[in-house]
């Protein structure tokens, strides 16, 4: 997946800096890419947002494949998304990557705000 979104920015042209987001954007191979730790920042939910979107969310609770256990299969899901998060938030930390919670507490606009505010430097 790396790849591929690399593929698709290569694509990209704009005189404004570009976001990109995804799981495969793993800090580890963004980081030899980037001239600052400061180009980067890496969101993640904590684990109460996470249960209250599974509750919340239809497309967070739904298993998109016909599965003989779609329980099991969601609790799988869930834990290597907590496993993913974990990793992500583990190699941001050891690369300097500024690391944002995201608990739900803040709306839409203040998490942009939040996220403009890290990359201000750059959109001047």
């Amino acid at each position: 997946r790396f790849e591929y979104a690399l593929d698709d920015l290569r694509a990209l042209a704009s005189p404004r800096p570009i976001i990109a987001d995804g799981w495969g954007l793993r800090p580890e191979l963004v980081a030899p890419l980037i001239s600052s730790p400061r180009r980067m920042v890496v969101m993640v939910p904590t684990e109460d947002f996470r249960q209250h979107q599974v509750r919340r969310l239809r497309r967070a609770d739904a298993t998109r494949f016909n599965v003989s256990d779609p329980e099991l299969a969601q609790r799988n899901r869930i834990a290597r998304d907590r496993l993913i998060a974990e990793d992500a938030v583990r190699n941001a930390r050891r690369l300097n990557i500024r690391v944002i919670e995201v608990d739900g507490s803040s709306s839409a606009q203040a998490m942009a705000d939040l996220v403009a505010k890290h990359f201000e430097e750059f959109l001047q």
